[in-house]
């Protein structure tokens, strides 16, 4: 999304996720206007799932995982951050190994 930049946790050892893990995301809106309504996707490297989120509604469709804003922080100014966490875990062998 242009005018945006993301921050999450960095990855741990060989793997991305590979414990119970709780992450933190900062959405940076480093635009020059007001942004509403956004949304994250990313792709679990394993078999990872959310447990837990708090200041988005996340969703989840076999690895592919989008968080959207809820209706009290859908909009960001140019300039401000949206935050939003989630705890995940998984069941089995965490992630693919390279």
């Amino acid at each position: 999304m242009e005018g945006w930049t993301t921050t999450a946790p960095a990855p741990r050892g060989p793997c991305w996720w590979g414990a119970p893990s709780t992450a933190d995301v900062t959405i940076a809106n480093t635009g020059s206007s007001t942004i509403n309504n956004w949304s994250i996707t990313w792709a679990w490297p394993g078999n990872q799932q959310i447990t837990n989120a708090r200041n988005a509604t996340i969703t989840a469709s076999r690895s592919q995982v989008t968080a959207h804003n809820l209706s009290y922080n859908a909009t960001t100014a140019a300039g401000a951050n949206a935050t939003f966490g989630f705890q995940a875990t998984y069941s089995g062998t965490p992630c693919t190994r390279a």
